[in-house]
């Protein structure tokens, strides 16, 4: 078992998952950078990592197949013998983006099992993990930090699978904080706002001028830096009397305005 703590990334070969990748590392943690379809930049993000003196493995698993999240708990803890970390950032938007009156049930039934059903069963089986090795006495706690979105309270209506699924991710959050506080471990919620990435570099116009319109009261476009920033935070020992939070990283959109 190597002694610094270990950290799972779900979906971290690009954009907020590969934010949250690099920050843990820097902060000392070993990361296994996981991916789905894209090897070479999993690759590229571990190379990232060694070369700053970190240690990172890359990953494979589609989080919504049970095979793939039963290796992906395995192979981290046979690789570094430990699992302190785990970060539910893997996620798609819904299918074709539709009308809610044209949905499908295909991208309703894809969209959950990658955004919700995925993300919970791993964090089930995450948490067996940490709780067996904080009874052991081989680490001191554990972290479960859910990625969502402004989604789960902001509507819209080409992209009622989405919405709904994140949405749902706050309940997942506050059930297992409730579940999990006795065995020492915390479990969040960080809801990004407009994230400048590959994701939404094609309505990259639409939101430039939304943005300078005043769309939250920080008018810039959210980075995977910050994201990373609340994530990193969560794993320190700033927060000990806290689980179960909702973090906006948004540049204030949830705010009420008149």
């Amino acid at each position: 078992m190597i002694d610094r703590p270990v950290a799972l990334v779900t979906g971290s070969s690009r954009g907020i998952g590969r934010g949250i990748a690099l920050g843990l590392a820097a902060a000392g943690h070993a990361v296994v950078v996981n991916y789905f379809r894209s090897p070479d930049a999993a690759e590229q993000v571990v190379g990232t990592i060694q070369a700053d003196g970190g240690q990172a493995i890359a990953m494979p698993g589609n989080v919504g197949d049970a095979d793939d999240r039963r290796s992906l708990i395995e192979s981290t803890c046979e690789a570094f013998g430990r699992l302190d970390v785990l970060v539910n950032n893997a996620g798609i938007t819904s299918q074709g983006r539709k009308d809610l009156l044209e949905a499908t049930e295909e991208s309703w039934d894809l969209v959950f099992a990658t955004n919700l059903k995925g993300p919970f069963f791993l964090a089930q089986q995450a948490a067996n993990r940490m709780i067996a090795s904080i009874d052991a006495g081989d680490i001191a706690g554990g972290l479960i930090v859910n990625i969502s979105s402004i989604s789960a309270y902001a509507a819209t209506t080409n992209r009622a699978d989405y919405c709904m699924a994140k949405a749902a991710m706050q309940m997942m959050t506050q059930l297992l904080a409730v579940r999990l506080a006795e065995q020492r471990i915390r479990v969040y919620e960080v809801c990004p706002g407009v994230i400048a990435s590959d994701m939404t570099a094609p309505v990259k116009e639409k939101y430039d001028r939304l943005i300078a319109e005043g769309l939250s009261p920080i008018r810039r476009w959210g980075t995977p830096e910050d994201v990373a920033r609340a994530v990193v935070a969560l794993t320190t020992d700033a927060f000990p009397f806290t689980t179960g939070d909702r973090i906006n990283v948004d540049g204030g959109f949830h705010i009420r305005r008149l």
